[in-house]
Protein backbone atom coordinates (compact mmCIF):
# COMPACT_ATOMS: atom_id res chain seq x y z
CA UNK A 1 0.00 0.00 0.00
CA UNK A 2 1.05 3.37 0.00
CA UNK A 3 2.61 5.49 2.42
CA UNK A 4 -0.57 8.01 4.21
CA UNK A 5 2.21 10.65 4.26
CA UNK A 6 2.96 10.51 0.45
CA UNK A 7 -0.92 10.61 -0.01
CA UNK A 8 -1.11 13.68 2.67
CA UNK A 9 1.33 15.74 0.65
CA UNK A 10 0.30 14.48 -2.98
CA UNK A 11 -3.22 14.09 -2.93
CA UNK A 12 -4.06 15.54 -6.65
CA UNK A 13 -1.55 13.23 -7.90
CA UNK A 14 -3.12 10.34 -5.81
CA UNK A 15 -6.74 10.77 -6.41
CA UNK A 16 -5.84 11.32 -10.18
CA UNK A 17 -4.10 8.28 -10.42
CA UNK A 18 -6.41 6.41 -8.56
CA UNK A 19 -9.37 7.20 -10.90
CA UNK A 20 -6.84 6.09 -14.35
CA UNK A 21 -6.77 3.15 -12.71
CA UNK A 22 -10.88 2.77 -12.64
CA UNK A 23 -10.59 2.42 -8.69
CA UNK A 24 -13.03 4.48 -6.70
CA UNK A 25 -11.41 6.01 -3.08
CA UNK A 26 -12.65 7.99 -0.66
CA UNK A 27 -10.32 10.26 -0.04
CA UNK A 28 -12.21 13.15 1.82
CA UNK A 29 -12.95 10.17 4.85
CA UNK A 30 -9.41 8.17 4.63
CA UNK A 31 -7.68 11.47 5.34
CA UNK A 32 -10.04 12.94 7.61
CA UNK A 33 -9.79 9.13 9.62
CA UNK A 34 -5.70 10.01 9.26
CA UNK A 35 -6.48 13.42 11.22
CA UNK A 36 -8.27 11.44 14.05
CA UNK A 37 -5.60 8.78 14.36
CA UNK A 38 -3.10 11.16 14.89
CA UNK A 39 -4.65 13.42 16.84
CA UNK A 40 -6.06 10.63 19.15
CA UNK A 41 -2.55 8.78 19.23
CA UNK A 42 -1.45 12.53 20.71
CA UNK A 43 -3.96 12.36 23.14
CA UNK A 44 -3.18 8.93 24.70
CA UNK A 45 0.48 9.76 25.21
CA UNK A 46 0.14 12.74 26.63
CA UNK A 47 -2.40 10.53 29.46
CA UNK A 48 0.17 7.84 29.56
CA UNK A 49 2.71 10.52 31.15
CA UNK A 50 0.00 12.07 33.11
CA UNK A 51 -0.30 8.45 34.16
CA UNK A 52 3.58 7.74 34.97
CA UNK A 53 3.74 10.88 36.77
CA UNK A 54 0.97 9.62 39.01
CA UNK A 55 2.41 6.49 39.30
CA UNK A 56 6.30 8.65 40.03
CA UNK A 57 4.66 10.57 42.93
CA UNK A 58 3.27 7.20 44.72
CA UNK A 59 6.09 5.59 44.80
CA UNK A 60 7.95 5.34 48.30
CA UNK A 61 5.41 7.14 50.53
CA UNK A 62 1.75 6.55 51.85
CA UNK A 63 -1.02 5.72 49.41
CA UNK A 64 -2.65 9.22 48.56
CA UNK A 65 -6.45 8.86 47.82
CA UNK A 66 -6.53 11.64 45.60
CA UNK A 67 -3.56 10.02 43.39
CA UNK A 68 -5.34 6.82 43.17
CA UNK A 69 -8.40 8.22 41.88
CA UNK A 70 -6.86 10.60 39.21
CA UNK A 71 -5.08 7.57 38.38
CA UNK A 72 -8.40 5.60 37.92
CA UNK A 73 -9.83 8.39 36.12
CA UNK A 74 -6.54 8.96 33.48
CA UNK A 75 -6.52 4.90 32.84
CA UNK A 76 -10.06 5.07 32.19
CA UNK A 77 -9.91 7.72 29.67
CA UNK A 78 -6.23 6.12 28.15
CA UNK A 79 -8.90 3.03 27.82
CA UNK A 80 -11.64 5.07 26.05
CA UNK A 81 -9.84 6.32 23.85
CA UNK A 82 -7.67 3.29 23.00
CA UNK A 83 -11.13 1.49 21.67
CA UNK A 84 -11.92 4.73 19.72
CA UNK A 85 -8.57 4.74 18.32
CA UNK A 86 -8.53 0.95 17.35
CA UNK A 87 -12.22 1.69 15.65
CA UNK A 88 -10.56 4.40 13.82
CA UNK A 89 -7.24 2.38 12.57
CA UNK A 90 -9.70 -0.41 11.20
CA UNK A 91 -11.83 1.73 9.21
CA UNK A 92 -8.64 3.77 8.63
CA UNK A 93 -6.65 0.69 7.29
CA UNK A 94 -9.21 -0.78 5.31
CA UNK A 95 -9.81 2.44 3.26
CA UNK A 96 -5.58 2.68 3.01
CA UNK A 97 -5.35 -0.66 1.28
CA UNK A 98 -8.08 0.34 -1.56
CA UNK A 99 -5.49 3.29 -2.92
CA UNK A 100 -4.04 1.50 -5.65
CA UNK A 101 -0.23 2.55 -6.67
CA UNK A 102 0.79 5.31 -8.56
CA UNK A 103 1.63 4.54 -12.34
CA UNK A 104 5.06 5.93 -13.58
CA UNK A 105 4.56 8.76 -15.77
CA UNK A 106 5.00 6.66 -18.93
CA UNK A 107 2.20 4.36 -18.39
CA UNK A 108 -0.92 5.08 -21.02
CA UNK A 109 -3.74 6.17 -19.50
CA UNK A 110 -6.96 4.03 -20.22
CA UNK A 111 -9.72 2.96 -19.00
CA UNK A 112 -9.90 -1.13 -20.65
CA UNK A 113 -7.04 -2.91 -21.76
CA UNK A 114 -8.24 -1.96 -25.57
CA UNK A 115 -5.52 0.75 -25.18
CA UNK A 116 -2.68 -0.91 -24.05
CA UNK A 117 0.02 0.69 -26.78
CA UNK A 118 2.21 -2.11 -28.83
CA UNK A 119 5.91 -0.70 -28.40
CA UNK A 120 7.20 -2.90 -30.98
CA UNK A 121 6.88 -6.26 -32.99
CA UNK A 122 10.07 -8.43 -33.22
CA UNK A 123 9.66 -11.67 -36.27
CA UNK A 124 6.79 -11.55 -39.11
CA UNK A 125 3.91 -13.93 -38.54
CA UNK A 126 5.16 -17.41 -38.90
CA UNK A 127 3.69 -18.35 -43.03
CA UNK A 128 3.27 -21.85 -44.15
CA UNK A 129 2.09 -23.51 -47.31
CA UNK A 130 -0.24 -25.30 -46.14
CA UNK A 131 -3.32 -24.17 -43.13
CA UNK A 132 -1.54 -24.39 -39.79
CA UNK A 133 -3.40 -26.07 -37.52
CA UNK A 134 -4.37 -25.14 -33.65
CA UNK A 135 -2.38 -26.16 -31.01
CA UNK A 136 -5.70 -28.35 -29.63
CA UNK A 137 -5.72 -29.87 -32.99
CA UNK A 138 -1.71 -31.02 -33.02
CA UNK A 139 -2.26 -31.72 -29.50
CA UNK A 140 -5.21 -34.27 -30.27
CA UNK A 141 -3.44 -35.66 -33.45
CA UNK A 142 -0.61 -36.77 -30.84
CA UNK A 143 -1.92 -37.98 -28.59
CA UNK A 144 0.31 -34.77 -25.97
CA UNK A 145 -3.28 -33.24 -25.01
CA UNK A 146 -6.04 -35.30 -23.37
CA UNK A 147 -8.59 -32.73 -21.90
CA UNK A 148 -11.42 -35.12 -22.43
CA UNK A 149 -10.35 -37.81 -19.49
CA UNK A 150 -9.30 -34.74 -17.57
CA UNK A 151 -12.72 -33.03 -17.49
CA UNK A 152 -14.08 -36.63 -16.00
CA UNK A 153 -11.93 -36.67 -13.85
CA UNK A 154 -11.16 -33.45 -12.94
CA UNK A 155 -13.85 -31.03 -14.29
CA UNK A 156 -13.45 -28.12 -17.01
CA UNK A 157 -10.31 -26.54 -17.90
CA UNK A 158 -7.74 -28.87 -16.63
CA UNK A 159 -5.68 -31.51 -19.02
CA UNK A 160 -3.54 -34.75 -19.02
CA UNK A 161 -0.28 -33.46 -21.06
CA UNK A 162 1.59 -36.41 -21.99
CA UNK A 163 4.26 -37.99 -24.03
CA UNK A 164 6.85 -35.76 -25.86
CA UNK A 165 4.87 -32.40 -24.80
CA UNK A 166 6.12 -33.49 -20.87
CA UNK A 167 9.28 -33.95 -22.35
CA UNK A 168 9.32 -30.29 -24.53
CA UNK A 169 8.21 -28.61 -20.77
CA UNK A 170 11.16 -30.15 -18.96
CA UNK A 171 13.44 -29.19 -21.49
CA UNK A 172 12.06 -25.03 -21.40
CA UNK A 173 12.51 -25.30 -17.56
CA UNK A 174 15.86 -26.59 -17.73
CA UNK A 175 17.20 -24.06 -20.47
CA UNK A 176 15.55 -21.45 -18.25
CA UNK A 177 17.16 -22.34 -14.99
CA UNK A 178 20.37 -22.86 -16.74
CA UNK A 179 20.02 -19.66 -18.52
CA UNK A 180 18.99 -17.38 -15.32
CA UNK A 181 21.52 -18.82 -13.16
CA UNK A 182 24.58 -18.38 -15.19
CA UNK A 183 26.34 -14.81 -14.72
CA UNK A 184 27.53 -14.45 -17.98
CA UNK A 185 24.49 -14.56 -19.50
CA UNK A 186 22.99 -12.08 -17.37
CA UNK A 187 26.04 -9.88 -18.43
CA UNK A 188 25.34 -10.11 -21.64
CA UNK A 189 21.47 -9.46 -21.48
CA UNK A 190 22.47 -6.31 -19.32
CA UNK A 191 24.88 -4.91 -22.07
CA UNK A 192 22.73 -5.88 -24.96
CA UNK A 193 19.57 -3.86 -23.13
CA UNK A 194 22.28 -1.08 -22.47
CA UNK A 195 21.36 -0.96 -18.50
CA UNK A 196 23.65 -0.57 -15.55
CA UNK A 197 22.64 -3.23 -12.87
CA UNK A 198 24.16 -6.09 -11.27
CA UNK A 199 24.55 -9.11 -13.23
CA UNK A 200 23.56 -11.58 -10.25
CA UNK A 201 22.60 -14.78 -11.10
CA UNK A 202 18.90 -16.07 -9.83
CA UNK A 203 18.38 -18.56 -7.21
CA UNK A 204 15.89 -21.56 -8.19
CA UNK A 205 13.59 -22.04 -5.66
CA UNK A 206 10.66 -24.59 -5.70
CA UNK A 207 8.29 -22.57 -3.27
CA UNK A 208 4.92 -24.31 -1.47
CA UNK A 209 2.26 -24.08 -3.54
CA UNK A 210 -0.17 -22.60 -0.46
CA UNK A 211 -0.10 -19.30 0.83
CA UNK A 212 -1.87 -18.00 4.22
CA UNK A 213 -4.39 -15.30 3.92
CA UNK A 214 -2.91 -13.25 5.55
CA UNK A 215 0.39 -13.10 3.43
CA UNK A 216 -2.19 -13.13 0.17
CA UNK A 217 -3.66 -10.52 1.27
CA UNK A 218 -0.01 -8.37 1.91
CA UNK A 219 0.98 -9.50 -1.42
CA UNK A 220 -2.48 -7.48 -2.45
CA UNK A 221 -2.89 -10.61 -5.25
CA UNK A 222 -5.66 -12.10 -3.22
CA UNK A 223 -8.51 -9.94 -4.85
CA UNK A 224 -10.81 -10.74 -6.46
CA UNK A 225 -11.47 -13.58 -4.05
CA UNK A 226 -13.64 -15.66 -6.61
CA UNK A 227 -10.87 -15.76 -8.96
CA UNK A 228 -8.82 -18.29 -6.17
CA UNK A 229 -9.30 -21.82 -4.83
CA UNK A 230 -9.13 -21.63 -0.90
CA UNK A 231 -8.29 -24.73 1.39
CA UNK A 232 -11.79 -25.49 3.34
CA UNK A 233 -11.77 -25.09 6.94
CA UNK A 234 -8.44 -23.44 6.81
CA UNK A 235 -6.60 -19.79 5.82
CA UNK A 236 -5.27 -20.95 3.43
CA UNK A 237 -4.73 -20.60 -0.63
CA UNK A 238 -3.91 -22.57 -3.42
CA UNK A 239 -1.16 -19.54 -4.93
CA UNK A 240 -2.11 -18.07 -8.08
CA UNK A 241 1.61 -17.68 -9.43
CA UNK A 242 4.84 -18.26 -7.49
CA UNK A 243 5.47 -15.02 -7.13
CA UNK A 244 2.90 -14.67 -4.53
CA UNK A 245 4.64 -16.90 -2.07
CA UNK A 246 8.46 -15.42 -3.68
CA UNK A 247 7.29 -11.93 -2.67
CA UNK A 248 6.27 -12.60 0.96
CA UNK A 249 9.01 -15.49 1.65
CA UNK A 250 10.85 -12.63 3.77
CA UNK A 251 8.17 -10.92 5.36
CA UNK A 252 9.08 -8.88 8.28
CA UNK A 253 12.23 -9.28 7.97
CA UNK A 254 15.39 -7.22 7.13
CA UNK A 255 17.88 -7.53 4.25
CA UNK A 256 21.15 -6.55 4.25
CA UNK A 257 21.69 -4.22 1.78
CA UNK A 258 24.88 -6.38 0.14
CA UNK A 259 23.11 -9.30 -0.37
CA UNK A 260 20.77 -7.05 -2.66
CA UNK A 261 19.58 -7.62 -5.14
CA UNK A 262 17.63 -10.84 -4.39
CA UNK A 263 16.98 -12.39 -7.24
CA UNK A 264 14.36 -15.82 -7.14
CA UNK A 265 13.22 -18.17 -10.14
CA UNK A 266 10.46 -19.89 -9.07
CA UNK A 267 8.57 -22.93 -10.57
CA UNK A 268 4.83 -23.98 -9.30
CA UNK A 269 1.95 -25.08 -10.66
CA UNK A 270 -0.61 -22.30 -9.87
CA UNK A 271 -4.23 -22.43 -10.05
CA UNK A 272 -7.00 -20.01 -11.21
CA UNK A 273 -10.63 -20.37 -10.68
CA UNK A 274 -11.09 -17.74 -14.19
CA UNK A 275 -14.37 -16.42 -12.93
CA UNK A 276 -14.48 -14.41 -15.36
CA UNK A 277 -13.74 -16.09 -18.17
CA UNK A 278 -16.63 -18.49 -18.45
CA UNK A 279 -16.93 -19.44 -22.36
CA UNK A 280 -13.81 -17.83 -23.22
CA UNK A 281 -10.76 -19.87 -24.49
CA UNK A 282 -12.64 -23.36 -23.86
CA UNK A 283 -10.46 -24.92 -26.75
CA UNK A 284 -6.93 -26.11 -25.88
CA UNK A 285 -4.63 -25.06 -22.91
CA UNK A 286 -3.95 -21.44 -22.40
CA UNK A 287 -6.60 -20.57 -20.10
CA UNK A 288 -6.69 -23.79 -17.19
CA UNK A 289 -7.70 -23.90 -13.97
CA UNK A 290 -3.83 -25.43 -13.22
CA UNK A 291 -0.82 -24.54 -15.00
CA UNK A 292 3.10 -24.69 -14.81
CA UNK A 293 5.46 -21.37 -14.40
CA UNK A 294 8.35 -20.12 -13.93
CA UNK A 295 8.36 -16.78 -12.78
CA UNK A 296 11.08 -14.20 -11.46
CA UNK A 297 10.79 -12.21 -8.21
CA UNK A 298 13.26 -9.76 -7.10
CA UNK A 299 14.57 -7.25 -4.21
CA UNK A 300 16.23 -4.27 -4.68
CA UNK A 301 17.07 -0.92 -3.41
CA UNK A 302 14.74 2.17 -4.67
CA UNK A 303 17.40 3.46 -6.69
CA UNK A 304 18.03 0.26 -8.52
CA UNK A 305 14.13 -0.77 -8.53
CA UNK A 306 13.17 0.69 -12.24
CA UNK A 307 16.04 -0.87 -13.96
CA UNK A 308 15.71 -4.04 -12.35
CA UNK A 309 11.84 -4.13 -14.42
CA UNK A 310 13.86 -3.27 -17.12
CA UNK A 311 16.14 -6.48 -17.01
CA UNK A 312 13.33 -8.41 -16.15
CA UNK A 313 11.90 -7.42 -19.77
CA UNK A 314 15.16 -7.55 -21.74
CA UNK A 315 14.79 -11.26 -19.84
CA UNK A 316 12.28 -12.14 -21.48
CA UNK A 317 12.88 -11.01 -24.86
CA UNK A 318 15.57 -12.46 -24.37
CA UNK A 319 14.70 -16.15 -24.44
CA UNK A 320 11.48 -16.20 -26.42
CA UNK A 321 14.14 -14.96 -28.62
CA UNK A 322 15.97 -17.94 -28.51
CA UNK A 323 12.98 -20.14 -28.65
CA UNK A 324 12.87 -18.04 -32.46
CA UNK A 325 9.26 -17.08 -32.15
CA UNK A 326 7.83 -13.98 -33.31
CA UNK A 327 6.10 -11.29 -30.47
CA UNK A 328 5.25 -8.38 -29.81
CA UNK A 329 5.94 -6.23 -26.63
CA UNK A 330 3.04 -4.20 -24.93
CA UNK A 331 3.07 -1.15 -22.70
CA UNK A 332 -0.48 -1.85 -20.19
CA UNK A 333 -2.28 1.22 -19.87
CA UNK A 334 -3.44 2.59 -16.58
CA UNK A 335 -6.59 0.08 -16.04
CA UNK A 336 -4.39 -2.86 -17.10
CA UNK A 337 -1.52 -2.90 -14.83
CA UNK A 338 -3.07 -3.99 -11.74
CA UNK A 339 -2.99 -2.24 -8.14
CA UNK A 340 -0.46 -2.76 -6.94
CA UNK A 341 1.93 -1.95 -10.26
CA UNK A 342 3.54 1.05 -11.08
CA UNK A 343 4.24 -0.25 -14.70
CA UNK A 344 3.42 -3.19 -16.29
CA UNK A 345 4.98 -4.45 -19.67
CA UNK A 346 3.04 -7.74 -21.50
CA UNK A 347 4.71 -9.93 -24.19
CA UNK A 348 2.56 -11.48 -26.39
CA UNK A 349 3.78 -14.26 -28.71
CA UNK A 350 2.12 -15.01 -32.01
CA UNK A 351 0.67 -18.01 -32.44
CA UNK A 352 -0.62 -18.95 -36.14
CA UNK A 353 -3.24 -21.70 -35.38
CA UNK A 354 -5.21 -18.82 -33.76
CA UNK A 355 -4.18 -16.43 -36.34
CA UNK A 356 -3.60 -13.42 -33.64
CA UNK A 357 -0.99 -12.61 -31.13
CA UNK A 358 -1.62 -14.17 -27.31
CA UNK A 359 0.00 -13.02 -23.97
CA UNK A 360 2.40 -15.01 -23.02
CA UNK A 361 4.93 -13.09 -20.63
CA UNK A 362 4.04 -10.06 -17.75
CA UNK A 363 6.35 -7.91 -16.28
CA UNK A 364 5.10 -6.60 -12.43
CA UNK A 365 7.04 -2.82 -11.09
CA UNK A 366 6.06 -2.78 -7.95
CA UNK A 367 8.01 -0.13 -6.31
CA UNK A 368 7.73 -0.66 -2.30
CA UNK A 369 4.01 -0.74 -2.98
CA UNK A 370 3.91 -4.49 -1.70
CA UNK A 371 6.95 -4.38 1.12
CA UNK A 372 5.03 -1.68 3.39
CA UNK A 373 2.70 -3.86 4.38
CA UNK A 374 4.74 -6.84 4.04
CA UNK A 375 7.61 -5.07 6.12
CA UNK A 376 10.23 -6.41 3.84
CA UNK A 377 13.05 -4.29 4.71
CA UNK A 378 16.67 -3.03 3.64
CA UNK A 379 19.17 -1.95 5.70
CA UNK A 380 21.51 0.01 4.11
CA UNK A 381 25.34 0.29 4.10
CA UNK A 382 24.83 3.61 6.53
CA UNK A 383 22.24 1.67 9.37
CA UNK A 384 19.37 3.02 7.88
CA UNK A 385 16.20 0.97 7.07
CA UNK A 386 14.23 0.83 4.28
CA UNK A 387 11.44 -0.85 2.30
CA UNK A 388 13.18 -2.79 -0.63
CA UNK A 389 11.58 -2.65 -3.63
CA UNK A 390 9.70 -5.77 -5.44
CA UNK A 391 9.62 -6.74 -9.14
CA UNK A 392 8.38 -9.87 -10.77
CA UNK A 393 8.03 -11.07 -13.99
CA UNK A 394 7.42 -14.32 -16.09
CA UNK A 395 9.96 -16.06 -17.16
CA UNK A 396 7.70 -18.94 -19.00
CA UNK A 397 4.35 -19.63 -18.19
CA UNK A 398 4.76 -22.68 -20.04
CA UNK A 399 1.67 -24.32 -21.44
CA UNK A 400 1.65 -21.29 -23.56
CA UNK A 401 4.64 -21.05 -24.81
CA UNK A 402 4.30 -25.03 -25.81
CA UNK A 403 1.67 -23.65 -27.71
CA UNK A 404 3.74 -21.04 -29.51
CA UNK A 405 6.36 -23.60 -30.11
CA UNK A 406 3.36 -26.21 -31.48
CA UNK A 407 1.92 -23.83 -33.44
CA UNK A 408 4.88 -21.57 -35.27
CA UNK A 409 7.01 -24.95 -35.64
CA UNK A 410 4.47 -27.43 -37.39
CA UNK A 411 4.93 -29.63 -40.04
CA UNK A 412 2.08 -30.46 -42.48
CA UNK A 413 2.18 -33.98 -40.77
CA UNK A 414 1.70 -32.94 -37.51
CA UNK A 415 5.48 -33.62 -35.77
CA UNK A 416 6.84 -30.77 -34.69
CA UNK A 417 10.52 -29.00 -34.98
CA UNK A 418 12.45 -28.36 -31.68
CA UNK A 419 13.90 -25.15 -31.18
CA UNK A 420 17.67 -25.46 -31.44
CA UNK A 421 18.18 -24.01 -27.87
CA UNK A 422 16.11 -26.63 -26.22
CA UNK A 423 17.35 -30.14 -28.57
CA UNK A 424 20.47 -30.49 -26.37
CA UNK A 425 17.99 -30.99 -23.78
CA UNK A 426 15.62 -33.31 -25.88
CA UNK A 427 18.84 -35.91 -26.26
CA UNK A 428 19.69 -33.91 -29.55
CA UNK A 429 16.29 -34.63 -31.09
CA UNK A 430 15.28 -31.95 -33.72
CA UNK A 431 12.07 -33.22 -34.66
CA UNK A 432 8.95 -34.28 -32.06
Amino acid sequence: MLDIKFIRDNRELVEKSTLDKGYEVDFERLLKLDADRRDLTVKIDDLRKQRNDIAGQMKGGKPDQKLIVQGKIVKDEIAELEKELGQVSDEFTVLLKQVPNVPTDDVPVGLTEDENVVVEEIGKPTEFDFKPKTHWKIGALRGWIDKERATKVTGARFAYIKGDMVKLQQAIIQFTINTLTDEEKMKQIIADAGLNISAKPFMPILPPLMIRTEMYDAMDRLEPREDRYKIEGEELWLQGSAEHVLGSMYANEIIDEADLPLRMLGFASSFRQEAGAAGKDTEGILRMHQFDKLEMESFTTAEDSLNEHLFFVAIQRYLIEQLELPYRVIMKCTADIGKPNARGVDIDTWMPGQGKYRETHTADYMTDYQARRLQTRVRRSDGTIQLVHTNDATAFALGRIMIGILENNQNVDGTINVPKVLQTYLNNKKVL
